[in-house]
């Protein structure tokens, strides 16, 4: 059940993090690479839940 909420946390938190980073006044190109980074971070905190590593 822990490993559940483990990843709803990090689910919620990447959710929570792209939604800031679309608020910030950036330009499109910096916007996009910083929304792929949290999407990589976040993907790498799933599988690490999930034990593939």
């Amino acid at each position: 059940m822990s490993v559940l909420i483990s990843i709803l946390i990090t689910f919620l938190v990447v959710v929570l993090v792209l939604y800031l980073v679309n608020r910030l006044p950036l330009d499109g190109r910096t916007k996009q690479i910083v929304q792929v980074i949290v999407i990589i971070i976040g993907i790498l905190s799933l599988m690490r839940y999930l034990a593939v590593f």
